[in-house]
């Protein structure tokens, strides 16, 4: 099996803006260990990246390609 960081960068985003677009029908997922780790190793990434994760706005853009997230 492999960890999160051994998968492409884009599935990983795929799949945290997916989960996080859920949030809205599935509160349990704001608690997911899962969610909480993609999001932590995609917020390295993006800080790697020269990304400022505390600036939403960013934030959103390195994740999204420019679209922002919908809102909780």
């Amino acid at each position: 099996m492999k960890t999160l960081d051994q998968y492409s960068l884009d599935d990983l985003k795929r799949v945290y803006r997916h989960l996080h677009n859920q949030l809205q029908e599935d509160f349990e997922l704001m608690d997911s260990d899962l969610l909480q780790d993609i999001q932590t190793l995609l917020q390295t990434r993006a800080r790697e990246a020269g990304v400022d994760v505390s600036v939403h706005a960013q934030w959103a853009a390195w994740l999204n390609d420019g679209v922002q997230l919908r809102s909780i």
